[in-house]
């Protein structure tokens, strides 16, 4: 039995279903790095099951069988017998899925490269009108909206406005700097690119779409988290109320900008962490299903 139509039948799934429960429960803006892992494994999962479907399409009369051999037959794996010679079907099963892995790797390059050349221009100009604060460990910036942000990556920067500077309090200011430098820690730069990657790719996939926009707003929620850790939440919440307006460059991440009210709401609200059976559960289904589309495409026993 060909194991398409289960692979085309779990991608849609994955694709398409799988984002509407992730946006339904309540439990991502309580556990937020749990959140990213799970979208990123189902952006994974996805990826894998459609280019397995791919190939096992280009294959339409490949069959399922009995024992060791035909399940290593089935995945791709050579049994020892003399390989006979390539037919075009054959070379098309190899190309699909091949092509599906080379647009997610061209994509993240060009997404990591795009925004590293957007920051390394903004850096430039930086060193020629902002002024470094060895107090703040940022770069003022004068700027009439109260606005703060960082560069990430190599020769990372975080950058505060002057009238940051004058309207937060010290607390409040540095709550907010601790939120960029989580950022820059984190290398969330690299997680939100990976997501930008697949959307782009992918861009017709709701769980596409839905993976970048909420990998964006739960990499804030992070960095949230972070700058809580030695700040009080009324704290960060005005400075976040205060720098709403702010808006980031392209390729930085902005402590402001249309994420600040969810944000702040989350913050000022009713606090309970995760539970620890949530954090088993989630991560185990995390790690597993990656692995689900191999399991459909080579099931155990046939």
């Amino acid at each position: 039995m060909n194991a398409a139509p289960a692979l085309v039948g779990y991608t849609a799934a994955v694709g398409f279903l799988a984002p509407r429960l992730m946006l339904r429960s309540a439990w991502p803006h309580r556990a937020p790095a749990l959140a990213v892992a799970a979208w990123h494994a189902l952006a994974v999962s996805f990826s894998v099951s459609a280019a397995l479907a791919a190939y096992h399409l280009a294959t339409p009369t490949e069959h399922l069988h009995a024992g060791l051999v035909g399940l290593l037959h089935t995945c791709g794996i050579g049994s020892g017998a003399a390989a006979p010679d390539p037919t075009t079907a054959d070379q098309l099963a190899v190309a699909l899925p091949s092509a599906v892995v080379l647009a997610l790797v061209a994509s993240f390059v060009f997404h990591m490269t795009r925004a590293g050349r957007a920051r390394a221009r903004h850096r430039d100009a930086l060193d020629k009108v902002g002024t470094h604060s060895a107090r703040l460990r940022a770069t003022v910036l004068a700027h009439r909206t109260p606005a703060a942000y960082c560069l990430p990556g190599r020769r990372s920067r975080i950058v505060v406005s002057d009238a940051a500077v004058r309207l937060l309090s010290d607390e409040q200011l540095d709550a907010v700097l601790e939120h960029e430098r989580a950022h820059v820690a984190g290398r969330h730069h690299l997680v939100l690119a990976v997501a930008e990657a697949f959307a782009t790719v992918f861009r017709w996939v709701p769980l596409a779409r839905h993976a970048k926009e909420q990998t964006a707003i739960l990499l804030e929620m992070i960095a949230d988290d972070r700058a809580l850790r030695s700040h009080e939440h009324d704290v960060l919440a005005t400075a976040m109320y205060e720098m709403a307006a702010g808006r980031a460059p392209e390729g930085a991440f902005g402590a402001g900008g249309n994420t600040a009210l969810i944000r702040m709401q989350r913050i000022l609200g009713r606090r309970d962490g995760a539970h620890p059976a949530l954090w088993g559960s989630v991560a185990a289904v995390a790690a597993v299903v990656p692995l689900l589309p191999l399991l459909v495409a080579c099931p155990p026993g046939l």
